[in-house]
């Protein structure tokens, strides 16, 4: 079969499970993204099938669906919502997260950097964006065929954002006053937070919906700054729920005011 890259497949020794993008060639090795869970993966072009997207509008119905559960009283009453800094390891699923807090209605700034680069450069975005909340995402990946789960050279990006949420709490302390969401799909979550991460993935190191950081860090901005937030519901709002992420009771972020 003719594959080029852009095109949506799925790998038949997987039970077609996860669908993909192309990415990549090299030889008869292709590089695939997951279109919806941030993963990267590489299959034989044998072991590959041609696929259609099975829910393109999957991103709207988990906007609605979190739109419906914010209660908000507007007729008395005005929100000043917490402010997010979103840093990437991918571009594509940052746009995603980005059109996700503009739907929200919640006040986020975007970067796109590499894994690799957070740790070094992570304070100084934290300068100069001055965020309620900071969500270090990307891509990782848990090898298991290298057995020990607590090793961390058994994962893709786990250290990479440990050591920015370090850096991060290393420039505030308080875990109140920065709210930090950590991870991405199969990561360590304990590690992440040990080192000082609210929430983070993966507690069961499986894989992650792209938007589901989005989701925690917006429901923190849209949450009552003197109320905790009710952890289970929230964590029970991502994709796969408390196998996925992951954290601590957390204060909201947002300030009610009266009269509007």
């Amino acid at each position: 079969m003719d594959f080029r890259v852009g095109d949506l497949v799925t790998r038949i020794s997987h039970n077609h499970d996860i669908l993909f993008k192309i990415v990549n060639f090299e030889g008869n090795v292709v590089f695939l993204k997951g279109v919806d869970l941030r993963l990267y993966a590489d299959s034989s072009v044998d072991d590959l099938v041609k696929a259609t997207p099975s829910n393109p509008d999957s991103d709207k119905k988990i906007i609605e669906q979190n739109v419906r559960d914010i209660k908000i009283d507007r007729s008395q009453y005005f929100y000043l919502p917490g402010k997010i800094l979103h840093i990437d390891g991918d571009s594509e699923y940052l746009e995603r997260c980005m059109r996700f807090y503009h739907d929200m209605n919640v006040k986020a700034n975007g970067i796109t950097l590499a894994e690799v680069d957070m740790p070094n450069k992570i304070v100084g975005l934290l300068n100069e964006y001055r965020p309620d909340i900071v969500v270090v995402t990307g891509h990782d990946a848990y090898y298991a065929k290298k057995s020990d789960i607590k090793d961390l050279n058994n994962y893709q990006n786990t250290i990479n954002f440990i050591d920015a949420v370090k850096a991060a709490r290393k420039y505030e302390k308080s875990q109140d006053k920065l709210i930090i969401v950590a991870g991405a799909c199969q990561s360590n979550y304990e590690e992440l937070i040990k080192a000082g991460a609210n929430f983070a993935s993966s507690p069961k190191r499986i894989n992650i919906h792209a938007l589901d950081p989005a989701i925690i860090a917006s429901s923190l901005a849209l949450s009552d700054k003197n109320q905790s937030i009710d952890l289970i519901h929230l964590i029970e709002k991502t994709k796969y729920g408390k196998d996925g992420m992951g954290g601590i009771i957390t204060n909201g972020t947002m300030y009610v005011g009266y009269p509007r």
